[in-house]
């Protein structure tokens, strides 16, 4: 038997293999098996939301001027869907995906005001399984703010 931590350390990249155990479902006559699985494999399994887990929408918004929509910094997108960000009115978006991915009950909205100097309350919502409001009672108050709209399982 190789003694594992003997082995050089890697840096893993996402075609290579981790060998791990297939464990049945409950109920069933088979056996657990010992299985090679990709990285890639095991990475999109945690962002995607496994037992519990949710997809997720991450990024720093601005919005300035008194009639832009806010822009995104995308830095992490898993809900399979593209959201696009509209002005409603002042301090008024909206983030809309063409498909419905925000589930009524299991929508989070994690949101701050980033570095902008003015200071408001910033409020969201999910009126629609389509889209989530925001609204920060002003123009020009988000300056890389992060956001992350988190869809559980």
């Amino acid at each position: 038997m190789a003694i594992a931590n003997n082995y050089p350390m890697g840096t893993p990249k996402s075609g290579d293999l981790l060998l791990g155990t297939s464990i049945p479902a409950v109920n069933t006559n088979e056996k657990p098996t010992t299985r090679n699985f990709g990285i890639g494999d095991v990475a999109s399994l945690i962002n995607t939301g496994f037992a519990g887990g949710y997809k997720v929408y991450t990024a720093l918004l601005t919005q300035a001027g008194n009639t832009n929509p806010p822009v995104a910094t995308i830095m992490q997108n898993t809900l399979g869907g593209t959201i696009v960000w509209t002005r409603t009115g002042p301090g008024a978006y909206t983030a809309t995906i063409a498909d419905v991915l925000f589930t009524l009950n299991k929508t989070m909205v994690f949101i701050n005001g980033g570095s902008a100097t003015a200071t408001a309350n910033i409020e969201w919502a999910s009126p629609t399984t389509a889209t989530v409001t925001i609204d920060t009672t002003a123009d020009s108050v988000l300056t890389g703010a992060s956001i992350e709209i988190r869809v559980y399982v």
